[in-house]
Protein backbone atom coordinates (compact mmCIF):
# COMPACT_ATOMS: atom_id res chain seq x y z
CA UNK A 1 0.00 0.00 0.00
CA UNK A 2 1.48 3.32 -1.11
CA UNK A 3 3.44 4.88 1.73
CA UNK A 4 0.90 3.56 4.24
CA UNK A 5 1.17 2.77 7.91
CA UNK A 6 1.81 -0.87 8.82
CA UNK A 7 -1.24 -3.11 8.67
CA UNK A 8 -1.32 -3.57 12.47
CA UNK A 9 -0.35 -0.01 13.35
CA UNK A 10 -1.67 1.66 16.48
CA UNK A 11 -3.67 4.71 15.37
CA UNK A 12 -4.86 7.65 17.44
CA UNK A 13 -6.81 10.58 16.00
CA UNK A 14 -7.28 13.63 18.21
CA UNK A 15 -8.82 17.03 17.70
CA UNK A 16 -7.82 20.33 19.31
CA UNK A 17 -8.17 20.17 23.06
CA UNK A 18 -8.25 16.39 23.34
CA UNK A 19 -5.62 14.77 25.56
CA UNK A 20 -6.13 11.02 25.73
CA UNK A 21 -3.84 8.83 27.77
CA UNK A 22 -1.49 6.82 25.58
CA UNK A 23 0.97 5.60 28.22
CA UNK A 24 4.75 6.04 28.05
CA UNK A 25 5.85 6.77 24.49
CA UNK A 26 8.13 8.83 22.33
CA UNK A 27 6.50 11.03 19.70
CA UNK A 28 8.37 11.76 16.51
CA UNK A 29 6.69 14.82 15.02
CA UNK A 30 6.42 15.67 11.34
CA UNK A 31 9.16 18.26 11.63
CA UNK A 32 11.61 15.64 12.94
CA UNK A 33 11.58 16.74 16.57
CA UNK A 34 10.72 14.33 19.37
CA UNK A 35 8.59 14.59 22.51
CA UNK A 36 8.50 12.21 25.45
CA UNK A 37 5.03 11.40 26.83
CA UNK A 38 4.59 9.86 30.29
CA UNK A 39 0.83 9.32 30.11
CA UNK A 40 -1.40 11.96 28.47
CA UNK A 41 -0.72 13.71 25.21
CA UNK A 42 0.47 17.30 25.69
CA UNK A 43 -2.00 20.03 24.77
CA UNK A 44 0.39 21.94 22.53
CA UNK A 45 1.05 19.32 19.84
CA UNK A 46 1.06 20.78 16.34
CA UNK A 47 -1.46 19.63 13.77
CA UNK A 48 -0.11 16.89 11.56
CA UNK A 49 0.77 13.24 11.10
CA UNK A 50 3.15 12.09 13.81
CA UNK A 51 4.65 8.77 14.83
CA UNK A 52 4.25 7.00 18.17
CA UNK A 53 7.16 4.86 19.34
CA UNK A 54 6.84 2.54 22.31
CA UNK A 55 9.34 0.13 23.84
CA UNK A 56 7.27 -2.77 22.60
CA UNK A 57 5.04 -3.25 19.62
CA UNK A 58 4.80 -1.65 16.21
CA UNK A 59 5.17 2.09 15.62
CA UNK A 60 1.84 3.86 15.62
CA UNK A 61 0.41 6.94 13.93
CA UNK A 62 -0.89 9.97 15.76
CA UNK A 63 -3.06 12.37 13.76
CA UNK A 64 -3.61 15.75 15.41
CA UNK A 65 -6.27 17.73 13.56
CA UNK A 66 -8.27 20.93 13.89
CA UNK A 67 -11.97 20.48 14.49
CA UNK A 68 -13.09 22.82 11.71
CA UNK A 69 -12.30 23.09 8.02
CA UNK A 70 -10.98 26.28 6.48
CA UNK A 71 -13.80 28.79 5.96
CA UNK A 72 -13.06 32.53 5.97
CA UNK A 73 -15.73 34.41 7.96
CA UNK A 74 -16.27 36.92 5.14
CA UNK A 75 -16.46 34.37 2.33
CA UNK A 76 -19.12 35.37 -0.22
CA UNK A 77 -18.96 34.70 -3.91
CA UNK A 78 -20.23 32.98 -7.00
CA UNK A 79 -18.67 30.88 -9.71
CA UNK A 80 -19.22 28.87 -12.84
CA UNK A 81 -19.73 25.10 -12.62
CA UNK A 82 -17.75 23.68 -15.53
CA UNK A 83 -17.79 20.22 -17.07
CA UNK A 84 -14.24 20.70 -18.30
CA UNK A 85 -14.34 18.03 -21.01
CA UNK A 86 -17.35 19.85 -22.55
CA UNK A 87 -15.75 23.32 -22.49
CA UNK A 88 -13.94 23.26 -25.81
CA UNK A 89 -12.11 26.30 -27.09
CA UNK A 90 -11.32 26.86 -30.74
CA UNK A 91 -7.77 25.68 -29.95
CA UNK A 92 -8.90 22.48 -28.23
CA UNK A 93 -8.36 19.06 -29.72
CA UNK A 94 -11.91 17.77 -29.42
CA UNK A 95 -12.13 18.14 -25.63
CA UNK A 96 -11.95 20.94 -23.10
CA UNK A 97 -8.46 21.28 -21.63
CA UNK A 98 -6.53 23.10 -18.93
CA UNK A 99 -5.74 26.01 -21.24
CA UNK A 100 -9.49 26.39 -21.81
CA UNK A 101 -9.94 26.35 -18.03
CA UNK A 102 -7.44 29.18 -17.71
CA UNK A 103 -9.24 31.21 -20.38
CA UNK A 104 -12.58 30.55 -18.69
CA UNK A 105 -11.02 31.78 -15.48
CA UNK A 106 -9.93 35.01 -17.15
CA UNK A 107 -13.42 35.52 -18.61
CA UNK A 108 -15.18 34.60 -15.37
CA UNK A 109 -12.99 36.82 -13.24
CA UNK A 110 -13.72 39.85 -15.41
CA UNK A 111 -17.44 39.18 -14.93
CA UNK A 112 -17.06 39.00 -11.16
CA UNK A 113 -16.78 35.25 -10.54
CA UNK A 114 -14.60 34.31 -7.57
CA UNK A 115 -14.06 30.61 -8.32
CA UNK A 116 -14.67 27.81 -10.80
CA UNK A 117 -16.20 24.49 -9.76
CA UNK A 118 -14.86 21.88 -12.16
CA UNK A 119 -15.67 18.26 -12.94
CA UNK A 120 -13.14 15.67 -11.70
CA UNK A 121 -9.77 15.61 -13.46
CA UNK A 122 -9.12 12.00 -12.42
CA UNK A 123 -7.07 9.80 -14.76
CA UNK A 124 -8.49 6.69 -16.46
CA UNK A 125 -6.48 3.58 -17.31
CA UNK A 126 -4.12 4.72 -20.14
CA UNK A 127 -5.54 2.34 -22.74
CA UNK A 128 -8.22 2.18 -25.40
CA UNK A 129 -11.12 2.45 -25.13
CA UNK A 130 -10.87 5.50 -22.87
CA UNK A 131 -13.24 5.64 -19.91
CA UNK A 132 -15.62 8.58 -20.35
CA UNK A 133 -16.87 8.95 -16.79
CA UNK A 134 -14.76 11.22 -14.56
CA UNK A 135 -16.43 9.43 -11.63
CA UNK A 136 -15.09 6.00 -12.63
CA UNK A 137 -11.40 6.75 -12.86
CA UNK A 138 -8.34 4.57 -12.48
CA UNK A 139 -7.06 6.95 -9.81
CA UNK A 140 -8.28 9.96 -7.88
CA UNK A 141 -4.67 10.96 -7.14
CA UNK A 142 -3.53 11.95 -10.63
CA UNK A 143 -4.97 13.65 -13.68
CA UNK A 144 -6.25 12.74 -17.10
CA UNK A 145 -3.69 13.42 -19.88
CA UNK A 146 -6.55 14.27 -22.25
CA UNK A 147 -6.85 17.58 -20.37
CA UNK A 148 -3.38 18.67 -21.49
CA UNK A 149 -3.26 21.56 -23.93
CA UNK A 150 -0.70 20.23 -26.36
CA UNK A 151 0.30 23.64 -27.68
CA UNK A 152 1.34 24.62 -24.15
CA UNK A 153 3.53 21.60 -23.45
CA UNK A 154 7.07 23.04 -23.81
CA UNK A 155 8.73 21.87 -27.01
CA UNK A 156 5.62 20.33 -28.59
CA UNK A 157 5.31 22.97 -31.30
CA UNK A 158 8.85 22.19 -32.51
CA UNK A 159 7.98 18.58 -33.35
CA UNK A 160 7.97 17.84 -37.09
CA UNK A 161 4.41 17.63 -38.35
CA UNK A 162 2.91 19.20 -35.21
CA UNK A 163 0.87 21.72 -37.21
CA UNK A 164 -0.82 18.92 -39.16
CA UNK A 165 -1.59 16.94 -36.01
CA UNK A 166 -2.94 20.08 -34.31
CA UNK A 167 -5.24 20.71 -37.28
CA UNK A 168 -6.50 17.14 -37.04
CA UNK A 169 -7.10 17.64 -33.33
CA UNK A 170 -9.02 20.88 -33.82
CA UNK A 171 -11.11 19.19 -36.51
CA UNK A 172 -12.48 16.93 -33.76
CA UNK A 173 -14.24 20.01 -32.36
CA UNK A 174 -16.81 19.61 -35.14
CA UNK A 175 -18.10 16.37 -33.64
CA UNK A 176 -21.19 16.60 -31.48
CA UNK A 177 -19.84 13.83 -29.32
CA UNK A 178 -16.44 13.78 -27.66
CA UNK A 179 -14.29 11.08 -29.24
CA UNK A 180 -11.88 10.33 -26.41
CA UNK A 181 -10.23 7.46 -28.24
CA UNK A 182 -9.26 9.65 -31.20
CA UNK A 183 -8.05 12.39 -28.84
CA UNK A 184 -6.04 9.87 -26.84
CA UNK A 185 -4.25 8.61 -29.96
CA UNK A 186 -3.33 12.12 -31.09
CA UNK A 187 -2.17 13.46 -27.74
CA UNK A 188 -0.31 10.32 -26.73
CA UNK A 189 1.53 10.32 -30.06
CA UNK A 190 2.72 13.89 -29.55
CA UNK A 191 3.71 13.26 -25.94
CA UNK A 192 5.70 10.14 -26.82
CA UNK A 193 7.51 11.91 -29.66
CA UNK A 194 8.37 14.82 -27.40
CA UNK A 195 9.48 12.51 -24.58
CA UNK A 196 11.91 10.77 -26.92
CA UNK A 197 13.59 14.17 -27.36
CA UNK A 198 13.62 15.45 -23.79
CA UNK A 199 13.99 12.26 -21.72
CA UNK A 200 17.74 12.73 -21.21
CA UNK A 201 17.70 16.51 -20.82
CA UNK A 202 18.22 17.78 -17.26
CA UNK A 203 15.10 19.41 -15.83
CA UNK A 204 15.38 20.45 -12.20
CA UNK A 205 11.70 21.31 -11.86
CA UNK A 206 10.66 17.89 -13.15
CA UNK A 207 13.06 16.16 -10.79
CA UNK A 208 11.76 18.24 -7.91
CA UNK A 209 8.18 17.27 -8.76
CA UNK A 210 9.11 13.57 -8.92
CA UNK A 211 10.95 13.81 -5.59
CA UNK A 212 8.08 15.65 -3.94
CA UNK A 213 5.49 13.14 -5.12
CA UNK A 214 7.74 10.25 -4.13
CA UNK A 215 6.62 6.61 -4.12
CA UNK A 216 2.97 7.51 -4.65
CA UNK A 217 3.63 8.88 -8.13
CA UNK A 218 6.19 6.16 -8.86
CA UNK A 219 3.69 3.41 -8.12
CA UNK A 220 0.96 5.09 -10.18
CA UNK A 221 3.35 5.43 -13.12
CA UNK A 222 4.37 1.80 -12.68
CA UNK A 223 0.72 0.78 -12.86
CA UNK A 224 0.37 2.70 -16.12
CA UNK A 225 3.47 1.02 -17.54
CA UNK A 226 2.25 -2.44 -16.55
CA UNK A 227 -1.19 -1.69 -17.98
CA UNK A 228 0.38 -0.86 -21.33
CA UNK A 229 2.42 -4.05 -21.23
CA UNK A 230 -0.23 -6.52 -20.07
CA UNK A 231 -3.42 -4.73 -21.09
CA UNK A 232 -6.68 -3.99 -19.30
CA UNK A 233 -7.21 -3.97 -15.58
CA UNK A 234 -4.82 -5.58 -13.11
CA UNK A 235 -7.13 -8.50 -12.28
CA UNK A 236 -6.21 -9.99 -15.67
CA UNK A 237 -2.44 -9.53 -15.26
CA UNK A 238 -0.12 -12.43 -14.50
CA UNK A 239 -0.82 -13.61 -10.95
CA UNK A 240 2.61 -12.56 -9.64
CA UNK A 241 1.99 -8.93 -10.65
CA UNK A 242 -1.42 -8.49 -9.10
CA UNK A 243 -0.14 -7.01 -5.85
CA UNK A 244 2.09 -3.91 -5.78
CA UNK A 245 4.32 -5.38 -3.06
CA UNK A 246 5.01 -8.61 -4.96
CA UNK A 247 8.71 -9.28 -5.71
CA UNK A 248 7.90 -9.74 -9.40
CA UNK A 249 6.51 -6.20 -9.56
CA UNK A 250 9.78 -4.75 -8.29
CA UNK A 251 11.73 -6.85 -10.77
CA UNK A 252 9.45 -5.73 -13.62
CA UNK A 253 10.00 -2.09 -12.70
CA UNK A 254 13.76 -2.50 -13.26
CA UNK A 255 13.28 -3.60 -16.85
CA UNK A 256 14.77 -0.85 -19.03
CA UNK A 257 11.67 -0.34 -21.18
CA UNK A 258 9.34 -0.37 -18.17
CA UNK A 259 11.57 2.05 -16.26
CA UNK A 260 11.43 4.45 -19.19
CA UNK A 261 7.62 4.23 -19.32
CA UNK A 262 7.51 4.95 -15.59
CA UNK A 263 9.51 8.13 -16.20
CA UNK A 264 7.27 9.00 -19.14
CA UNK A 265 4.08 8.80 -17.06
CA UNK A 266 5.70 10.80 -14.27
CA UNK A 267 6.64 13.44 -16.84
CA UNK A 268 3.08 13.56 -18.23
CA UNK A 269 1.74 14.18 -14.72
CA UNK A 270 4.33 16.91 -14.29
CA UNK A 271 3.02 18.66 -17.40
CA UNK A 272 -0.55 18.36 -16.13
CA UNK A 273 0.47 19.75 -12.75
CA UNK A 274 2.07 22.79 -14.36
CA UNK A 275 -0.95 23.57 -16.52
CA UNK A 276 -3.38 23.14 -13.63
CA UNK A 277 -1.25 25.46 -11.49
CA UNK A 278 -1.39 28.13 -14.21
CA UNK A 279 -5.16 27.84 -14.55
CA UNK A 280 -5.85 27.96 -10.81
CA UNK A 281 -3.59 30.99 -10.42
CA UNK A 282 -6.01 32.99 -12.58
CA UNK A 283 -9.21 32.02 -10.75
CA UNK A 284 -9.38 29.68 -7.73
CA UNK A 285 -10.53 26.22 -8.70
CA UNK A 286 -12.86 24.07 -6.62
CA UNK A 287 -12.12 20.46 -7.49
CA UNK A 288 -14.57 17.59 -7.29
CA UNK A 289 -13.82 14.39 -5.37
CA UNK A 290 -15.57 11.31 -6.82
CA UNK A 291 -16.92 8.88 -4.27
CA UNK A 292 -14.79 6.04 -5.62
CA UNK A 293 -12.66 4.58 -8.39
CA UNK A 294 -12.47 1.73 -10.88
CA UNK A 295 -11.69 -1.52 -9.01
CA UNK A 296 -9.48 -2.54 -11.95
CA UNK A 297 -7.50 0.70 -11.92
CA UNK A 298 -4.45 2.10 -10.19
CA UNK A 299 -6.12 2.89 -6.87
CA UNK A 300 -7.82 -0.52 -6.84
CA UNK A 301 -4.41 -2.15 -7.32
CA UNK A 302 -2.57 -0.02 -4.79
CA UNK A 303 -5.26 -0.02 -2.09
CA UNK A 304 -6.61 -3.55 -2.61
CA UNK A 305 -5.73 -4.72 0.91
CA UNK A 306 -8.21 -2.21 2.37
CA UNK A 307 -11.06 -2.80 -0.10
CA UNK A 308 -14.20 -4.92 0.06
CA UNK A 309 -14.23 -7.32 -2.88
CA UNK A 310 -17.42 -8.45 -4.63
CA UNK A 311 -19.18 -5.28 -3.49
CA UNK A 312 -20.10 -2.06 -5.28
CA UNK A 313 -21.43 1.17 -3.81
CA UNK A 314 -24.49 3.03 -5.01
CA UNK A 315 -27.71 4.59 -3.82
CA UNK A 316 -31.13 3.23 -2.89
CA UNK A 317 -34.17 4.17 -5.00
CA UNK A 318 -35.39 7.75 -4.59
CA UNK A 319 -37.87 10.08 -6.26
CA UNK A 320 -35.48 11.05 -9.08
CA UNK A 321 -33.83 7.66 -9.62
CA UNK A 322 -36.67 5.26 -8.97
CA UNK A 323 -34.57 2.16 -9.64
CA UNK A 324 -31.69 3.20 -7.41
CA UNK A 325 -28.10 3.39 -8.59
CA UNK A 326 -25.22 0.91 -8.63
CA UNK A 327 -21.96 2.65 -9.48
CA UNK A 328 -19.84 -0.49 -9.29
CA UNK A 329 -17.17 1.26 -7.20
CA UNK A 330 -15.35 -0.76 -4.52
CA UNK A 331 -15.70 0.53 -0.93
CA UNK A 332 -13.05 0.56 1.74
CA UNK A 333 -13.60 -1.85 4.62
CA UNK A 334 -13.71 0.52 7.62
CA UNK A 335 -11.47 -1.58 9.87
CA UNK A 336 -8.92 -2.20 7.13
CA UNK A 337 -8.82 1.49 6.21
CA UNK A 338 -8.09 2.37 9.83
CA UNK A 339 -5.44 -0.37 10.03
CA UNK A 340 -3.73 1.29 7.06
CA UNK A 341 -3.47 4.51 9.06
CA UNK A 342 -6.07 6.07 6.75
CA UNK A 343 -3.24 6.54 4.28
CA UNK A 344 -5.36 5.92 1.12
CA UNK A 345 -7.86 8.55 2.27
CA UNK A 346 -5.16 11.05 3.26
CA UNK A 347 -3.44 10.72 -0.10
CA UNK A 348 -6.73 11.20 -1.93
CA UNK A 349 -7.83 14.33 -0.10
CA UNK A 350 -4.36 15.87 -0.37
CA UNK A 351 -4.14 15.15 -4.10
CA UNK A 352 -7.55 16.69 -4.80
CA UNK A 353 -6.61 19.83 -2.88
CA UNK A 354 -3.43 20.40 -4.85
CA UNK A 355 -3.71 23.76 -6.65
CA UNK A 356 -7.28 24.07 -5.36
CA UNK A 357 -9.13 26.76 -3.48
CA UNK A 358 -11.87 24.33 -2.56
CA UNK A 359 -13.14 20.79 -2.80
CA UNK A 360 -16.62 19.46 -3.44
CA UNK A 361 -16.94 16.01 -1.88
CA UNK A 362 -19.36 14.05 -4.03
CA UNK A 363 -21.89 12.13 -1.92
CA UNK A 364 -20.41 13.37 1.34
CA UNK A 365 -22.61 10.85 3.15
CA UNK A 366 -19.93 8.39 2.06
CA UNK A 367 -17.82 9.65 4.96
CA UNK A 368 -20.54 8.45 7.35
CA UNK A 369 -22.06 5.44 5.62
CA UNK A 370 -22.02 3.82 2.19
CA UNK A 371 -24.73 1.84 0.45
CA UNK A 372 -23.14 -1.53 -0.34
CA UNK A 373 -24.61 -3.66 -3.12
CA UNK A 374 -23.34 -7.23 -3.65
CA UNK A 375 -22.34 -7.98 -7.23
CA UNK A 376 -25.36 -9.30 -9.14
CA UNK A 377 -27.94 -7.80 -6.76
CA UNK A 378 -30.37 -4.96 -7.45
CA UNK A 379 -29.80 -1.60 -5.70
CA UNK A 380 -32.96 -2.13 -3.65
CA UNK A 381 -31.25 -5.18 -2.12
CA UNK A 382 -28.30 -3.22 -0.77
CA UNK A 383 -27.60 -2.06 2.77
CA UNK A 384 -25.78 0.79 4.51
CA UNK A 385 -22.40 0.23 6.17
CA UNK A 386 -21.09 2.74 8.72
CA UNK A 387 -17.66 4.40 8.44
CA UNK A 388 -15.44 6.13 11.06
CA UNK A 389 -16.80 9.56 10.14
CA UNK A 390 -15.18 11.43 13.02
CA UNK A 391 -11.70 10.32 11.97
CA UNK A 392 -12.31 10.97 8.27
CA UNK A 393 -13.69 14.45 8.97
CA UNK A 394 -10.63 15.21 11.11
CA UNK A 395 -8.38 14.37 8.15
CA UNK A 396 -10.50 16.52 5.82
CA UNK A 397 -10.23 19.42 8.28
CA UNK A 398 -6.45 19.02 8.59
CA UNK A 399 -5.88 18.94 4.84
CA UNK A 400 -8.38 21.78 4.28
CA UNK A 401 -6.57 24.04 6.73
CA UNK A 402 -3.19 23.20 5.26
CA UNK A 403 -4.36 23.95 1.72
CA UNK A 404 -6.52 26.90 2.86
CA UNK A 405 -9.32 25.37 0.82
CA UNK A 406 -13.07 25.51 1.43
CA UNK A 407 -14.91 22.18 1.65
CA UNK A 408 -18.39 21.57 0.23
CA UNK A 409 -20.26 18.38 1.09
CA UNK A 410 -22.71 17.21 -1.57
CA UNK A 411 -25.47 16.21 0.86
CA UNK A 412 -28.33 15.63 -1.58
CA UNK A 413 -30.73 12.75 -1.28
CA UNK A 414 -31.16 10.68 1.87
CA UNK A 415 -29.16 12.43 4.62
CA UNK A 416 -29.72 12.11 8.34
CA UNK A 417 -30.29 15.31 10.33
CA UNK A 418 -27.41 14.56 12.70
CA UNK A 419 -25.11 14.16 9.71
CA UNK A 420 -25.93 17.64 8.42
CA UNK A 421 -25.44 19.01 11.94
CA UNK A 422 -22.01 17.36 12.14
CA UNK A 423 -20.99 18.75 8.75
CA UNK A 424 -22.13 22.24 9.75
CA UNK A 425 -20.17 22.03 13.02
CA UNK A 426 -17.07 21.14 10.99
CA UNK A 427 -17.69 24.19 8.77
CA UNK A 428 -18.31 22.09 5.69
CA UNK A 429 -20.72 23.85 3.35
CA UNK A 430 -23.98 22.13 2.54
CA UNK A 431 -25.11 21.77 -1.10
CA UNK A 432 -28.55 23.09 -1.97
CA UNK A 433 -30.34 22.92 -5.31
CA UNK A 434 -33.48 24.71 -6.46
CA UNK A 435 -34.55 21.42 -8.07
CA UNK A 436 -34.62 19.71 -4.66
CA UNK A 437 -35.75 22.48 -2.32
CA UNK A 438 -39.48 23.17 -1.94
CA UNK A 439 -38.87 26.55 -0.28
CA UNK A 440 -37.61 29.61 -2.23
CA UNK A 441 -33.86 30.33 -2.45
CA UNK A 442 -34.19 33.20 0.02
CA UNK A 443 -34.69 30.56 2.73
CA UNK A 444 -31.60 28.49 1.85
CA UNK A 445 -28.99 28.17 4.62
CA UNK A 446 -26.07 30.54 4.80
CA UNK A 447 -23.49 27.83 5.25
CA UNK A 448 -24.03 26.32 1.82
CA UNK A 449 -23.11 26.32 -1.82
CA UNK A 450 -26.39 26.79 -3.68
CA UNK A 451 -27.24 26.21 -7.32
CA UNK A 452 -30.11 25.31 -9.61
CA UNK A 453 -29.02 21.89 -10.83
CA UNK A 454 -26.09 19.55 -11.10
CA UNK A 455 -24.61 17.16 -13.66
CA UNK A 456 -26.95 14.26 -12.81
CA UNK A 457 -30.13 16.35 -13.07
CA UNK A 458 -32.01 18.18 -15.83
CA UNK A 459 -30.71 21.47 -17.14
CA UNK A 460 -33.15 24.38 -16.97
CA UNK A 461 -33.82 24.11 -20.71
CA UNK A 462 -34.30 20.34 -20.45
CA UNK A 463 -36.80 20.64 -17.61
CA UNK A 464 -38.72 23.64 -18.91
CA UNK A 465 -39.10 22.28 -22.44
CA UNK A 466 -39.97 18.78 -21.24
CA UNK A 467 -37.23 17.27 -23.39
CA UNK A 468 -35.43 15.76 -20.42
CA UNK A 469 -38.57 13.97 -19.22
CA UNK A 470 -39.22 12.67 -22.72
CA UNK A 471 -35.64 11.42 -22.97
CA UNK A 472 -36.03 9.51 -19.70
CA UNK A 473 -39.28 7.99 -20.90
CA UNK A 474 -37.75 6.97 -24.21
CA UNK A 475 -34.97 5.25 -22.26
CA UNK A 476 -37.58 3.44 -20.10
CA UNK A 477 -36.14 4.90 -16.90
CA UNK A 478 -39.52 5.24 -15.16
CA UNK A 479 -39.25 9.02 -14.65
CA UNK A 480 -41.08 10.64 -11.76
CA UNK A 481 -43.84 12.47 -13.60
CA UNK A 482 -45.44 14.02 -10.54
CA UNK A 483 -42.10 15.21 -9.17
CA UNK A 484 -41.07 16.69 -12.50
CA UNK A 485 -44.38 18.51 -12.84
CA UNK A 486 -44.03 19.90 -9.31
CA UNK A 487 -40.62 21.38 -10.13
CA UNK A 488 -41.90 22.76 -13.44
CA UNK A 489 -44.81 24.48 -11.67
CA UNK A 490 -42.49 25.82 -8.98
CA UNK A 491 -40.17 27.26 -11.63
CA UNK A 492 -43.12 28.85 -13.43
CA UNK A 493 -44.21 30.53 -10.20
CA UNK A 494 -40.69 31.60 -9.29
CA UNK A 495 -40.01 33.14 -12.71
CA UNK A 496 -43.56 34.31 -13.53
CA UNK A 497 -43.23 32.35 -16.77
CA UNK A 498 -45.86 30.91 -19.08
CA UNK A 499 -45.69 28.44 -21.95
CA UNK A 500 -44.86 31.37 -24.22
CA UNK A 501 -41.88 32.55 -22.19
CA UNK A 502 -38.59 31.87 -24.01
CA UNK A 503 -36.27 29.39 -22.35
CA UNK A 504 -33.54 32.02 -22.13
CA UNK A 505 -35.82 34.28 -20.10
CA UNK A 506 -36.72 31.44 -17.74
CA UNK A 507 -33.03 30.68 -17.22
CA UNK A 508 -32.17 34.32 -16.55
CA UNK A 509 -35.05 34.81 -14.10
CA UNK A 510 -34.30 31.58 -12.29
CA UNK A 511 -30.74 32.72 -11.68
CA UNK A 512 -32.05 36.05 -10.42
CA UNK A 513 -34.10 34.04 -7.93
CA UNK A 514 -31.03 31.99 -6.99
CA UNK A 515 -29.24 35.27 -6.29
CA UNK A 516 -31.61 35.88 -3.37
CA UNK A 517 -30.10 32.95 -1.49
CA UNK A 518 -28.04 33.99 1.56
CA UNK A 519 -25.65 31.10 0.93
CA UNK A 520 -21.91 31.72 1.08
CA UNK A 521 -21.36 30.46 -2.46
CA UNK A 522 -23.52 30.22 -5.59
CA UNK A 523 -22.84 28.51 -8.89
CA UNK A 524 -24.31 28.60 -12.37
CA UNK A 525 -23.53 26.02 -15.04
CA UNK A 526 -22.11 26.76 -18.46
CA UNK A 527 -24.77 24.37 -19.79
CA UNK A 528 -27.48 26.76 -18.60
CA UNK A 529 -25.54 29.77 -19.88
CA UNK A 530 -25.78 28.20 -23.34
CA UNK A 531 -29.34 26.88 -22.79
CA UNK A 532 -28.26 23.26 -23.35
CA UNK A 533 -31.27 20.89 -23.15
CA UNK A 534 -29.32 17.64 -22.50
CA UNK A 535 -28.01 16.86 -19.04
CA UNK A 536 -24.33 15.79 -18.89
CA UNK A 537 -25.11 12.45 -17.28
CA UNK A 538 -28.25 10.30 -17.20
CA UNK A 539 -28.05 8.06 -14.11
CA UNK A 540 -28.90 4.37 -14.56
CA UNK A 541 -27.71 4.40 -18.19
CA UNK A 542 -24.52 3.30 -19.89
CA UNK A 543 -24.58 3.18 -23.68
CA UNK A 544 -28.18 4.43 -23.95
CA UNK A 545 -27.12 8.05 -23.29
CA UNK A 546 -23.87 9.83 -24.28
CA UNK A 547 -22.84 10.33 -20.66
CA UNK A 548 -19.92 12.71 -20.11
CA UNK A 549 -19.52 13.09 -23.88
CA UNK A 550 -21.77 16.02 -24.82
CA UNK A 551 -19.71 19.14 -25.54
CA UNK A 552 -21.08 22.64 -25.18
CA UNK A 553 -22.75 23.65 -28.45
CA UNK A 554 -20.39 26.59 -28.96
CA UNK A 555 -16.69 27.16 -28.24
CA UNK A 556 -15.97 28.99 -25.00
CA UNK A 557 -14.81 32.07 -26.90
CA UNK A 558 -18.48 32.82 -27.71
CA UNK A 559 -19.21 33.33 -24.02
CA UNK A 560 -17.76 36.84 -24.27
CA UNK A 561 -20.73 37.89 -26.39
CA UNK A 562 -23.29 35.52 -24.83
CA UNK A 563 -26.13 37.71 -23.48
CA UNK A 564 -27.58 34.98 -21.30
CA UNK A 565 -24.22 34.31 -19.65
CA UNK A 566 -23.81 38.04 -19.04
CA UNK A 567 -27.30 38.22 -17.54
CA UNK A 568 -26.54 35.36 -15.16
CA UNK A 569 -23.25 36.99 -14.13
CA UNK A 570 -24.98 40.32 -13.46
CA UNK A 571 -27.66 38.68 -11.30
CA UNK A 572 -25.20 36.71 -9.20
CA UNK A 573 -22.79 39.64 -9.09
CA UNK A 574 -25.45 42.02 -7.78
CA UNK A 575 -26.14 39.59 -4.96
CA UNK A 576 -22.47 39.47 -4.03
CA UNK A 577 -22.08 43.24 -4.16
CA UNK A 578 -25.19 43.83 -2.03
CA UNK A 579 -23.90 41.56 0.70
CA UNK A 580 -20.42 43.00 0.44
CA UNK A 581 -21.57 46.47 1.42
Amino acid sequence: MRGGASANADLIVVRDGERPSIGPAELRLEDGTTRIVDRRLPADLPHGYHQIKRKRGHPGRLIVAPFECFLPPDLRGWGWAIQLYAARSRRSWGIGDLAALRRLGEWGKKAGASFALISPLSAPIPLLPQQASPYFASTRLYRNPLFLSMEEVPGAREIDGFAEVALEGRTLNRDRRIDRDAIFRLKLGVLETLWSRVRHRPDERFERFVSEQGPVLWQYALFCALSERFGGGWHAWPANLRHPDAPAVRRASRDEATADRIRFHQWVQYQLDRQLARASAVLPVMQDLPIGFDADGADGWAFQDALAHGIGVGAPPDEFNTRGQDWGLPPFVPGKLRAAGYEPFIQTIRACLRHAGGLRIDHVMGLFRLFWIPFGAEPAQGAYVRLPASDLLAIVALESQRARAVIVGEDLGTVEDETRAELAARRILSYRLIWFEKAPPSTFPEQALSAITTHDLPTVAGLWSGSDFEAQRALKLAPNEAGTREIHDRVAKMTRATSRTPVSAVIARLHASLATAPSRLLTATLDDAMAVPERPNMPATTHQWPNWSIPLPEPIETLKSNRLAASIARALGRRTRRRGR
